[in-house]
Order: structure tokens, then sequence, then C-alpha cells
């Protein structure tokens, strides 16, 4: 997961729902329109041996034409997070779907109801009662709702752009707009239409200097998998933008965006999207920059692959902006880095740095890239550590998961504990890591949020079990 939460850096948790990921085959039979692929196949026995790959275990008639299944490590799906990755690797039986839950606790509504809400955090909107922005639901197998990112605008307006499955195979969107601070909410599928196929991958902010709210998602539109852009002038209603990155299919993943909207910084109104290109090196990292939303300025930070996990910047109006990115150690459960990258020229160049030690990966096992935060047979609930920047003058704040003991962490008791990291220099150096769970048994901590505000106040949310 990635993004933000608050007015001005606002990402919500996303609400999953345990082993729903995609399951039918009228699902995955989206594939077919969603591009071409190489058929090399040079390493074809080495990712074979990785995957355990076999005739038996491909599903040859939901693969788009000419799709081999032994390119999955080469073409880097088997590191990204976006729906078609996700359903390439489970025709390819790489991974594994899910499937509806047979279990009687979690067949009695109630009781899955309440385990669900004990998982939650508090309300979304603090002193607020929790509410659904995205009911009414689709037909069961189209209730994944998943990835949020939320801003908020003027005139109590908040919008909230997240993954649906309930109009799969044709549109992976779904947006919800608030008028009244967050009380009621109203789903729509705005942002299915002008860019191809959206594919997810949720990103939203409210632009004050033009006046103009801002959405987009993955889209077949851009290149085969870019990053289309959707426009409103009040959050409600959504025309059709541009494309920010135009890239070729399977090749963009996991971006995120911010925009400076304090009056007082040099770069007032500059949008900002982070993302991985597949395309090049592997996954490089890169940032595109706008000032009107229509023309957008790549720039590469990293040539190698390094994961996106989120961008930010200052909310007192220096015009410095962040890219938190970690360097996953080949996946699994190995050590990982958090690395912070930082622009003072609006994004035109930038320089990074290790922010914190290095630590070992939370998770239980690890099946395939991703290590899991559950070791339940399937790869459900996939997690490597990442947290959220959020940044407030010169202190610049990064919170992440980790193992409970220094020790691979398949082999450890406590499988996941919150961090929390903070440079008082506006990111060039950075203090020692303090845990913030402070539970003192082997209960599991992960996927942790952050969020920040003007006056300083900061909020750490997380997912426990």
């Amino acid at each position: 997961m990635k993004k933000k939460s608050g007015s001005q850096l606002a990402f919500l948790e996303p609400r999953i729902l345990i082993g729903l990921i995609i399951v039918l085959a009228g699902v995955l039979l989206g594939l077919l329109g969603l591009g071409g692929f190489s058929a090399s196949a040079a390493s074809s026995a080495k990712v074979q041996q990785k995957y355990n790959l076999s005739l038996s275990s491909i599903d040859l008639s939901v693969l788009p034409p000419g799709f081999d299944c032994s390119q999955i490590h080469e073409m880097g799906i088997d590191k990204q997070e976006n729906f078609r990755a996700g359903l390439i690797m489970i025709a390819c039986g790489a991974a594994e779907g899910g499937s509806a839950s047979t279990s009687s606790e979690l067949s009695q509504p109630s009781k899955f109801s309440q385990w669900i809400k004990g998982l939650l955090p508090a309300p979304l909107f603090i002193g607020g009662t929790d509410v659904d922005v995205g009911l009414p639901d689709g037909a069961y197998p189209h209730v994944t709702q998943s990835e949020s990112m939320e801003w908020g605008g003027p005139n109590n307006t908040w919008v909230v752009n997240y993954n649906d499955s309930r109009a799969t195979p044709s549109c992976y969107s779904g947006i919800s707009y608030s008028t009244d601070n967050g009380a009621t909410w109203h789903a729509s599928s705005a942002l299915c239409s002008g860019h191809g196929t959206n594919l997810g991958d949720p990103i939203v902010v409210y632009n004050a200097r033009l006046g103009m709210w801002f959405a987009g998602d993955l889209a077949t539109g851009c290149g085969g998998q870019g990053i289309g852009l959707w426009t409103s002038p009040n959050g409600v209603t959504w025309t059709t933008g541009a494309c920010a990155v135009n890239l070729p299919a399977n090749d963009g993943d996991r971006e995120s965006m911010w925009v400076d909207n304090n009056p007082s910084s040099p770069f007032y109104g500059r949008m900002y999207i982070s993302y991985n290109d597949f395309s090049t090196g592997g996954g490089a990292l890169y940032v595109t920059y706008s000032d009107n939303g229509t023309t957008w300025t790549p720039v590469q930070l990293n040539p190698s692959f390094i994961r996106d996990v989120q961008i930010t910047g200052d909310l007192q109006g220096s015009g410095r902006v962040y890219v938190a990115a970690m360097n996953e150690g080949g996946g699994g459960l190995t050590i990982r880095q958090n690395v912070m990258y930082r622009s003072i020229t609006g994004g035109v160049t930038w320089t990074s740095g290790n922010a914190g030690p290095s630590f070992q990966g939370p998770g239980r096992y690890s099946p395939s890239y991703f290590a899991c935060m559950f070791n339940n047979g399937t790869t459900i609930w996939r997690h490597m550590g990442w947290g959220e920047p959020a940044a407030n003058g010169n202190v610049v704040s990064l919170d992440y998961a980790a193992c409970g003991q220094n020790v691979v962490c398949n082999a450890a008791t406590d499988h996941g504990d919150i961090y929390y990291i903070r440079s008082t220099d506006a990111g060039l150096t950075w203090g020692t890591p303090v845990k913030l769970n402070t539970d003192s048994g082997t209960a599991m901590q992960w996927q942790p949020s952050l969020t920040a505000t003007q006056s300083g106040a900061q909020r750490c949310n997380l997912a426990a079990r």
C-alpha cells in the first residue's frame, strides 16, 4: 500500500476483505485485451526453478497471445503489485488467487465484521464516525476494494480514489466523494473511461493554485500501462485529462502523487508523481512533475530497481520534495534499507541517502518475491515493510515495519513491529529508530501509515494481530 492521509497528504489504509483477490476466470479473461509480451526464453530454466512452473500449472486459456510465463522474473512482473501483474502471476501458476471463505467463523457476518473491526485503525476522520466510502458494493466475486488515496479540498469536499473490482475486467477503479466533510459518501466509476482500460493503482490531489482536482490510475491508453489523469472542478464530475506518464504494457507500477499547496513555496501548485518503470533497468525509479497538469517532465532518480514507497513534500513552504524508497534486498525475507530522495529544485535534481539503519524484513514466509504476513499457503496480504513519509519544516518523518527480532523473520516469534525514524535537518541525517508499538508480547504489527499537519501534529496507524 501507499499514499497519504490528512488534509494535505491524505492516504487511507484500504478496507481489505481477507482472501478475496480476483479469482474467477471471467476476471482473468481481461488479460486477453491488455497487450502483448516478449516471447524470449533465454533464462527459462532458471525461472522455472525459481517459481516451480510447469505446463500443468499454467492456465494458457487466460494469458495474452504469445506470453511466455518463464519471463515473469525478467519482466519484473513478480516485483509489481498492480492488478495486471497479479493476474499474470495467478494465470502462470506462480501465485495463488483468493477464494470465498469456507470457515464457519468468517462466514458468519457478525463475527467476520467484528474481526475486521479489530484490524482497522481508529475512525478515519478523527472525532467522527467511521463510514464506508465505497457503498454499494459489487456482487460477489466483484467485491475487492483496496489501495486507496484520499485528499481534502475546499467546500468540505473529500475525494477517495481506490481499486474496485465491481466492473472488472473492463475497469479496476472506483472513486468516491463527500461534500459534508466525510459524513456521507457517493461512489462512482467516473474514471472508467477515457484512457482505455483503467488498471487501478490510485492517486488523487487537489491543486489549490489551479483550483482543480486531479485523479489518476494506471491505464492502457497511456502507452499500454502508463499513468492516466482525470480532472474535476469540484471532486464530483470528472473529465479525461492528460497522460502524465506513457509506458509500455506491464511496465508502470506503484505510483504516488503530491502537490505543493503552500502559497509561500517557490513551487506553489507544482504536482509530482513518483513511480517504478519496469521498461528501464528492471524497475527504475522516476518522478515526473507539472505546473499545469498537461505537460509533465520525467526525471530518473535511480537507474535500476528500488521500490517507490511514496512521495511527499514540506508543508511549511520551503519547496522541498521527498521520495521515500526501499531497497528490498532482492525480495523475500531479506535485509531491507530505507532510502530517502530529496529535491530542493522543484523536482529537477535529486540527492539521496539511507534513512536509518538496515533491518530484517517483516513477515512469516515468502512464496515468491513478496514476503507475506500470513503463512497460510497463499500470497494474501503481501508486505515488504513499506511505511509512509511526512515532512513539516526541517522535520522529516518515516515509519515502517520490521521483523520483531533481528533474525530472518520466518524463524522469529514476533513477525512485525512498527518503527519511526526522523530527521531534524530536512532529510540530511537521521536519528535512531524508535519502536512505536508498546506490546510486550509477540503480537504482529505491520503496514503503518503516517500523517502530519502544519501545526506539527503527527499520527500513525497500523495493522495488527
